[in-house]
């Protein structure tokens, strides 16, 4: 690990009814929430709440929302599988139990990003499941200079959505319509580079930044989903078998730097390696909540056992 990166890690602050006064319940956690003069402010400076012990019920998890996530957004053009199971709440990402996935920040392969995320527990796992988190200033600074200056430049994703039927997501699935033109309206908004292609898929290529300031507190933070476009970082067997079905421009989604260039499957792995591996867990009790800024704060999921729902939520 770089020398840069420090001992101390960072953690989120947590939040009981204990420490606040409050009910055990989701009414003591509306009151709660009601009380406090800035929750922006408050989460800008902790970068992460986890709300334990509320024993939020699902039936109440609404007004929780209205709160935490004043303006929440829709999954559009999200890359992960959820299930919508309401007014823009989702499942968690749907992968299999035995593998992590690795950290991330929320859709920071798009033009747009959600400011916030929420994840409630309504099912705890019978073991494991944590969801870690890490500061995105620790992550920067714990790669090493040479992958951090390789990066500088940004990377440009690319995205092949079929249109029906074919591996990963479809672009209705995608961008929640099935109206072309829509789709081609939130395009070109975006600056992306698209085409519709002869077997009813669509391609689009964006270049992003891979290291961003966040807008309030001017931190740099390492910002970009790189590592799990890539397929090195899948393991050597999941490569190896894409690398065998397809070329990498016909993959679901793929990664370079952002003039074409490959990124080498060693800073890939990097990147995902040191991100878990400085990730601080938080462990999940049904009924818990974790409000997350996604800029400051990259999250993953560790493996687990037994049933687990999470549903996640995000807003600007």
């Amino acid at each position: 690990m770089n020398d840069d990166a420090g001992d101390a890690l960072w953690a989120p602050a947590e939040i009981t009814p204990a420490a606040t006064g409050a009910e055990a319940s989701t009414r003591g956690l509306v009151e709660y929430l009601g009380s406090v003069p800035d929750l922006g402010a408050l989460l800008t400076a902790e970068k992460a709440l986890v709300f334990r012990g509320f024993r939020v019920d699902p039936a109440g998890l609404n007004e929780a929302l209205n709160l935490l996530l004043p303006r929440r957004l829709a999954y559009v053009h999200g890359n992960s599988p959820r299930t919508k199971v309401g007014a823009n709440v989702y499942t968690s990402t749907e992968y299999p139990a035995e593998y992590a996935i690795s950290m991330h920040n929320e859709m920071s392969y798009a033009h747009q990003w959600p400011a916030r995320l929420l994840f409630f527990c309504e099912t705890a796992p019978q073991s494991g499941g944590a969801t870690p988190v890490i500061d995105g200033v620790h992550w920067l600074a714990c790669l090493d200079a040479e992958v951090r200056e390789a990066f500088r430049s940004g990377v440009r994703y690319t995205q092949n959505l079929h249109g029906g039927l074919g591996l990963g997501k479809s672009w209705q699935s995608t961008f929640e319509t099935e109206d072309r033109e829509q789709v081609e309206t939130f395009l070109n908004d975006s600056g992306a580079t698209w085409q519709w292609l002869q077997d009813g898929g669509l391609r689009i290529s964006q270049v992003r930044p891979a290291v961003i300031r966040h807008p309030v507190t001017g931190d740099e933070v390492w910002f970009n989903q790189a590592d799990q476009w890539h397929p090195a970082a899948l393991g050597d067997d999941t490569s190896a078998a894409l690398a065998a079905i397809m070329p990498a421009e016909e993959l679901p989604q793929s990664v370079s730097f952002a003039d074409g260039s490959p990124i080498p499957d060693a800073y890939a792995v990097q990147v995902r390696d040191r991100g878990l591996a400085n990730a601080v867990d938080v462990d999940w009790c049904a009924g818990d909540l974790l409000l997350i800024d996604n800029v400051l704060v990259g999250h993953g999921r560790r493996p687990f056992t037994g049933p687990r729902r999470v549903l996640v939520a995000m807003s600007d």
